[in-house]
């Protein structure tokens, strides 16, 4: 069972969607599909209505959200590829909602089957039972195909002194490819790096040396790093094809950039 606080809101929203014939269900998806819900669990619901007032719905979310409680902002979730998302902040308490509104005919296309938690009649239910969950796994060779792009990248704004670009870079770095590959090696979902430290114990040292300070030296170990993981995680992805060439002159080139600026 969710807390206390996350019980409630969800009662009093399922008590409002229930008064709009617009709406047809309230499911519930990450921390309480997989029973990992605690205190500072985001709440991740999916509000599933009729297609026929897609326009109206879409154009009055943040209305639709203020009756859930007292909303102090809302936004949409464009940002993080997902328009039809509305993030929310209610309080005091404060609590994190993550709504998704959906229709019927949308829930075929998932990335895990959610939690009902009200539906108006069996529709839903229906649905879900008879299409199943995809969850997006990192091509292998698109990783390979712009990983040593990435290095001569950050090769590059190692050589001009932008640091605070190459350490935002080394971030994306490891959320695009380390993180995920790290959760695949383990048995996990490669959810960028969700949980790394709850699910990665070899490697996880060496993880951490991805992450510089604010310093060349710094910066051009932690891509190193980075080169050296990525090196070894490739190893169990299988067959696909190595860009060779790109790796030993974006290597090379990264070696002649740090060189340069001790001389």
């Amino acid at each position: 069972m969710p807390l206390q606080v996350y019980e409630d809101f969800i009662n009093q929203t399922k008590e409002k969607l229930l008064q709009d014939h617009r709406f047809l269900g309230l499911l519930a998806g990450g921390s309480m599909t997989s029973n990992t819900m605690d205190e500072y669990s985001d709440l991740d619901l999916i509000v599933v209505y009729d297609a026929v007032y897609r326009e109206d719905i879409m154009n009055q979310r943040v209305p639709i959200a203020e009756k859930l409680g007292n909303l102090l902002s809302g936004f949409t979730g464009e940002h993080v590829g997902e328009p039809r998302l509305l993030i929310c902040l209610y309080g005091p308490p404060p609590l994190h909602v993550d709504m998704k509104f959906v229709t019927v005919q949308e829930l075929e296309q998932r990335v895990e089957d959610p939690m009902i938690l009200w539906e108006r009649d069996k529709e839903i239910s229906a649905r879900i039972e008879r299409t199943s969950p995809i969850f997006p796994y990192p091509s292998s060779q698109w990783i390979e195909d712009r990983f040593w792009v990435w290095v001569h990248y950050g090769a590059t704004k190692l050589g001009r002194g932008e640091l605070f670009e190459l350490i935002d870079h080394l971030t994306f770095m490891r959320n695009a490819v380390l993180g995920p590959l790290f959760l695949i090696k383990n048995g996990e979902l490669p959810a960028g790096v969700r949980r790394l430290e709850k699910h990665v114990s070899e490697g996880l040292e060496e993880l951490k040396e991805t992450i510089p300070s604010h310093s060349r030296e710094s910066c051009y170990h932690a891509l190193q790093m980075t080169i050296r993981l990525y090196q070894q995680l490739r190893q169990d992805l299988g067959d696909f094809e190595y860009k060779s060439e790109a790796e030993q002159v974006s290597v090379a080139y990264l070696e002649s950039v740090y060189f340069s600026i001790h001389e």
